[in-house]
């Protein structure tokens, strides 16, 4: 059977992303380089699976030459898992449970980036289905937590160095608190599905979405 509800444990670790510590693990290298601050079918089943279970990491930073981050951002590369982007200058690292690396603001608690990374066993994000299938998918059942209204508004394909990076725009609301605006940008390859999610309160979002939106865009597999 292609179509599958979402698994119980997928559906609690967006509940509990800024909640539990993570269980660290010697061995892994991050480099983190400081600016100055200035169409086929989708097994649906299987996207679920593979989007939800994150294995959690332990990199050791390493200062780096700032003059390699633009102005504004912060520059993070995991050279054992492959991936580098930009996050804005001033987030701190924390330990989130399911997450390969967690940045936030300490200030905005709704202001963070995380990279989470899941084993599958296809080649490319397009072998799981078009892009809007999968960013309703993941928008409405892995990235945020049960019982929210998310509506997704928009998707982007790009290609980079011959492989698809389906990136999308969602907003979720949790009743009359608050709603949460992000963004975030998949891409498969080696047997691993990575995940980057970033974000915003809607109240905050055009302060923060150009920002937002390049750390999304300089996400990126390294090898």
């Amino acid at each position: 059977e292609k179509m599958q509800t979402l698994a119980p444990t997928a559906r609690v670790q967006a509940k509990q992303q800024a909640s539990r510590p993570v269980c660290r693990h010697q061995g892994r290298v991050r480099t983190v380089v400081r600016a100055q601050a200035g169409p086929v079918e989708v097994d649906r089943r299987q996207l679920l699976a593979t989007a939800s279970v994150a294995a959690a990491s332990l990199l050791t930073p390493l200062q780096a030459s700032a003059a390699k981050a633009p102005k504004g951002f912060n520059a993070c590369e995991d050279l054992n898992d492959g991936y580098k982007f930009l996050y804005p200058f001033g987030w701190q690292e924390v330990t989130v449970t399911g997450a390969d690396v967690v940045f936030k603001d300490v200030v905005e608690p709704l202001e963070s980036v995380s990279v989470t990374k899941t084993k599958t066993d296809k080649q490319d994000v397009s072998d799981f289905g078009d892009i809007q299938l999968v960013a309703d998918t993941l928008a409405k059942e892995v990235l945020t937590a049960p019982g929210q209204e998310v509506k997704v508004l928009s998707t982007n394909a790009r290609d980079l160095n011959g492989r698809n990076y389906y990136e999308f725009e969602f907003t979720a609301s949790n009743s009359n608190r608050y709603t949460r605006h992000q963004l975030a940008v998949v891409v498969a390859a080696n047997g691993t599905f990575y995940t980057l999610t970033t974000g915003s309160s809607e109240k905050r979002w055009e302060k923060m979405k150009d920002r937002l939106q390049t750390s999304v865009r300089s996400f990126q597999l390294t090898f």
